[in-house]
């Protein structure tokens, strides 16, 4: 991608999210982000940190980001049913932010009040995301079946309402809530790959999606209230005993830079997810806490360790709420 080419894609992104926001209200606490890290795990089936997922809240729109392994039941710890769930976006196609998919679908549709969905499921994804969900469909026809004549629900409910898109932008708009995607750099053959950002009432949350260090992102996320990004940090004695891991290395961003990643951006808070610290027998794995100083060498500006179920306010201040 040229640099006169991903100028002029970024001009654009910026001229539709400054016209979605001529409308907005002026931001006051009463209209503010509500971000909750459902998972901020990997394929690695950790008890304390789930698939990846990210819950925003605008008002009365619950958008999730990604669906990773347990989003389901982070869900329900809060107190949300699935059928509040009111759209979908996935950043790439591994199986880690697709593998809840499902459990969220057809859990949503069932009749107990988790679920009770009477509509199809909303979702956003890169071009690719259409086959997926049809291939999810197809797969549990015969469960779908069952229910229908069996508990009496609506076919029509046990659908995918699928919107693709293949370039930056804005995607969706609603009730002066706006969701700009915008590409990242996952690796050379990790494509599509997309990050993306919420503005409301004056109000801006980024969520990197899985990326390197990636200078498209700095750019869209530059002046956001709150930057939720991936980070990578695996011990180099683990490279001796399994190179592949330099390979996993290599598709993400280092504390290192995510230090410098916050301090080009300059958010009001970054905040650390999507924990890549694999380790081996006899290597233990980096520590939350050795991440977190990693990225304070790049960055001297407000930034914490997100958890599992952390909320973070984004208002007139921004800042890690008290337990859900």
């Amino acid at each position: 991608m040229s640099t006169n080419s991903s100028a002029w894609r970024l001009a654009a992104v910026w001229f539709c999210v400054l016209c979605a926001g001529l409308a907005a209200p002026e931001a006051s606490d009463a209209q503010s982000l509500r971000v909750t890290l459902l998972g901020t795990g990997t394929p690695n089936p950790h008890p304390e940190r789930f698939g990846p997922a990210t819950l925003v809240e605008a008002d009365s729109q619950r958008l999730l980001f990604d669906v990773g392994r347990g989003a389901t039941i982070r869900l329900n710890q809060l107190g949300i049913s699935m059928r509040e769930v009111s759209a979908v976006f996935i950043t790439h196609f591994h199986s880690d932010h697709l593998v809840g998919l499902a459990d969220l679908w057809l859990i949503g549709w069932l009749p107990p009040n988790y679920g009770r969905r009477q509509k199809p499921l909303r979702i956003w994804g890169p071009a690719g995301l259409r086959r997926i969900t049809s291939g999810m469909e197809q797969a549990y026809a015969t469960d779908i079946e069952i229910r229908v004549k069996d508990e009496g629900l609506s076919l029509s409910a046990a659908k995918f309402d699928v919107t693709e898109f293949s370039e930056d932008g804005v995607i969706y708009e609603q009730d002066g809530v706006a969701v700009t995607a915008f590409e990242v750099n996952h690796g050379e053959l990790i494509k599509p790959a997309y990050g993306y950002r919420v503005d409301y009432a004056g109000r801006s949350v980024v969520i990197s999606g899985d990326t390197r260090y990636d200078q498209n992102l700095i750019e869209v996320a530059k002046g956001a209230d709150l930057l939720v990004h991936e980070v990578v940090a695996i011990p180099e004695k683990l490279f001796e005993v399994n190179p592949a891991m330099k390979r996993v290395e290599a598709h993400h961003t280092t504390a290192e830079e995510v230090g410098a990643v916050f301090s080009k951006a300059q958010p009001r808070l970054g905040v650390l997810t999507h924990y890549v610290l694999t380790a081996g027998p006899g290597i233990p794995p980096v520590t939350k806490d050795e991440v977190l100083a990693r990225v304070k060498s790049n960055y001297s500006g407000p930034v914490v360790a997100g958890r599992d179920l952390m909320t973070i306010d984004v208002g007139d201040s921004v800042a890690v709420a008290d337990e859900r």
